[in-house]
């Protein structure tokens, strides 16, 4: 019987690209209300275990469930998420709060005050009506980890979030996915910034080669 606290239950998860395994023999639960670390170097494969949580790539083996539902059976993609992958792009010609509204017409699940909350929380609200094409990288990086959050989701799926950001900022990101946490979202942090979340992971994990070498 699986445990009732479990958000997203891993087993026996395999990525085979060219031949070549980038994830393997991965088995792993991550439960609600948690912090988790996923560390390893460059190659690793925590960007790619990631991706495959999130239903952008199909496993060449195993199986992902969310909430019990099957990835890629029963739901293409897990229904409450938020993500900040490498190279998402941002919309240059408008300013913060614009570029969160039309992300939300999606899944119309945020209004504007909540539009307008998230871009306080990571520190932006200076700078909400700049065009994003004068924005730094560290504050487009705010800025998607606020597109991350904004709408309250279930999990939140975050690769390197801390690119660019200084430690002021470091130090608000933390914060702020421990409220995350506390409000029940599995959190999952892929980064080889040990130290930078270390003191916030509620569990941690070290990838080498695509597999999953110690947990703690």
């Amino acid at each position: 019987m699986e445990g009732l606290n479990e958000m997203i239950s891993i087993i026996n998860l395999e990525k085979a690209i060219k031949k070549k395994k980038v994830l393997s023999d991965i088995t792993v639960n991550f439960e609600k209300g948690k912090i988790y670390g996923i560390f390893g170097k460059n190659g690793s494969g925590k960007t790619m275990l990631l991706r495959a949580i999130a239903g952008l790539i199909y496993p060449s083996k195993g199986e992902i469930k969310i909430n019990d539902l099957v990835l890629h059976q029963d739901i293409s993609f897990p229904k409450s998420m938020g993500i900040l992958i490498e190279n998402m792009e941002l919309l240059p010609q408008y300013d913060a709060f614009d570029n969160l509204k039309i992300l939300s017409r999606i899944q119309k699940k945020a209004n504007d005050e909540e539009i307008d909350t998230s871009i306080k929380r990571v520190g932006l609200n200076d700078v909400r009506g700049l065009k994003i094409k004068k924005y730094s990288l560290g504050m487009k990086q705010r800025l998607n980890i606020a597109q991350a959050i904004f709408e309250s989701p279930e999990i939140i799926l975050l690769d390197e979030p801390t690119n660019a950001i200084d430690d002021e900022g470091i130090k608000l990101v933390q914060s702020l996915l421990v409220e995350e946490k506390n409000r029940g979202a599995t959190i999952i942090i892929a980064s080889h910034h040990h130290d930078e979340f270390l003191p916030i992971c509620d569990k941690v994990m070290y990838m080498v080669d695509g597999k999953i070498r110690n947990e703690n």
